[in-house]
């Protein structure tokens, strides 16, 4: 039975730039690529090289520990460039498209026939195994793993998200397939936390849960924690909802169909809308002409809080379904502490702004200062809606002490869950990447 959750804690970063609801085709884009680091926990082998012809699905690289787990081509064309760093590090695969959008083919079949391990092979066969999240630790779940529950939540709630019930108005069909594939992969549940108006409340075969309240209230960790939370020694899976579509399309045509609409939003640009492109996209081809270019900008793959800075020549994220762009914030700003603050959103009291709230900001990337020591105050715990002490959790993580992290909760947070904490933090500490080396030794801890 569906019940309405409310919360609390939480911050809506009200930001200008939010996208229309009107939908431009990217018919300049004609680069595509991968990001190996937006895979965390996967050390990539390659299986392409340059000048090798791809088709949308094709395995580019799989894990070198989980050889079954691939990542496939977003789209058919031509590898033009496999990018390395330090170490030969693979930094991008850039894949130039030939503009059919061909895909390797998979058997569709009945769902209701199909068998789990089928299903299994074909979601790792065609690359689309890496949407699913695994909780805990937010990596790419295991393959030989099956989930306690699954949770999927049918919203974003970070600044100037796209709305889902606009990008996903026409993939209903394929949305209930991706839930009916998702539904014979557990013994348990498949939740589904919507918004009051969600379109997606017509969907069967998932418990669906209304969710109220400001940001993180969209994250599906924050809905665990309020649903069904996360014990020691259990696995969920986690997924947004693009991903279940693209994983309805598999099944339903045979085939790996990664278009999607995206938010191309923020301040810094001209008119903000939505466009139709697919994943791995160009983001400087994307951002072509639609900036103003008046100052520094900072283009940001995802969300302000846990997007990704492309510096204007990456692509976009695996997991991402917006584009932000916003002032880099280079320009000195003497005696900005004094100030009033009329035009600086505050988290708290600090600015005169505080009185307005329905107004929208334009914000910048600037830190405002540099790391100091760790402030002991109650201020993460304000934004995050968790039974969790945040605060103390980060310093067992700095501190590496396993017991604690696990005591603390660890197994229940991933960066986006935290994210909030950084921004409103005074000791500028980057908790996402403090909980991520977390995250990671708790991993080699256990195996």
């Amino acid at each position: 039975m569906s019940k309405t959750i409310k919360i609390k804690k939480g911050l809506d970063i009200k930001l200008k730039g939010k996208a229309e609801q009107s939908v431009v085709a990217d018919h300049d884009v004609t680069l595509f690529g991968i990001l190996p680091s937006d895979f965390p926990g996967l050390i990539p082998k390659l299986t392409v090289k340059t000048d090798d012809t791809v088709k949308a699905g094709t395995p580019l690289f799989h894990d070198k520990y989980q050889p079954e787990v691939t990542i496939t081509s977003p789209v058919s064309g031509k590898i033009v460039a496999v990018n390395r760093g330090e170490r030969r590090r693979i930094l991008d695969i850039a894949i130039e498209s030939d503009g059919k959008f061909e895909s390797e083919t998979f058997e569709p079949g009945d769902i209701k026939s199909l068998s789990r391990e089928t299903i299994r092979q074909t979601l790792l066969q065609s690359g689309l195994w890496a949407y699913i999240v695994q909780r805990p630790f937010g990596v790419i779940a295991k393959a030989s793993d099956t989930p306690r529950d699954i949770f999927i939540s049918g919203f974003d709630s970070s600044p100037l998200a796209p709305d889902t019930n606009f990008t996903l108005a026409g993939e209903l069909k394929n949305f209930q397939c991706g839930i009916d594939v998702l539904s014979k992969m557990t013994d348990g549940k498949v939740y589904l936390g919507l918004k009051k108006d969600s379109i997606l409340s017509q969907i069967t075969g998932a418990e669906i849960n209304y969710f109220e309240g400001p940001h993180p209230s969209g994250n599906a960790g924050i809905q665990m924690h309020h649903i069904k939370p996360l014990n020691k020694g259990e696995i969920v899976w986690t997924l947004d909802p693009q991903s279940v579509v693209f994983i309805g399309r598999l099944f339903t045509s045979g085939k790996v169909n990664l278009e999607k609409i995206i938010a191309f939003a923020g301040s810094e640009v001209k008119n903000p809308c939505y466009i139709k492109t697919h994943s791995g996209a160009s983001v400087k081809q994307l951002a072509d002409g639609k900036t103003y270019k008046n100052k520094t900008e900072r283009t940001i793959s995802g969300n302000v809080l846990t997007g990704s800075n492309t510096h204007n020549n990456g692509f976009l994220g695996f997991y991402h379904n917006q584009v932000t762009v916003i002032p880099e914030g280079n320009e000195i700003e003497p005696f900005g502490w004094i100030t009033p603050g009329l035009n600086k959103f505050s988290a708290s009291a600090t600015f005169f702004s505080k009185l307005f709230s329905k107004k929208e900001y334009t914000l910048n990337a600037n830190f405002h200062g540099g790391e100091r020591a760790f402030v002991m105050s109650d201020q993460y715990g304000k934004v995050l809606p968790m039974d969790v002490l945040p605060v103390y959790l980060i310093k067992a993580i700095m501190d590496n002490d396993i017991d604690k992290m696990e005591q603390l909760g660890i197994y229940e947070v991933i960066e986006e869950d935290l994210a909030l904490c950084e921004y409103v933090c005074t000791s500028k500490i980057e908790v996402q990447d403090v909980l991520r080396k977390g995250i990671t030794s708790m991993i080699k801890e256990l195996g």
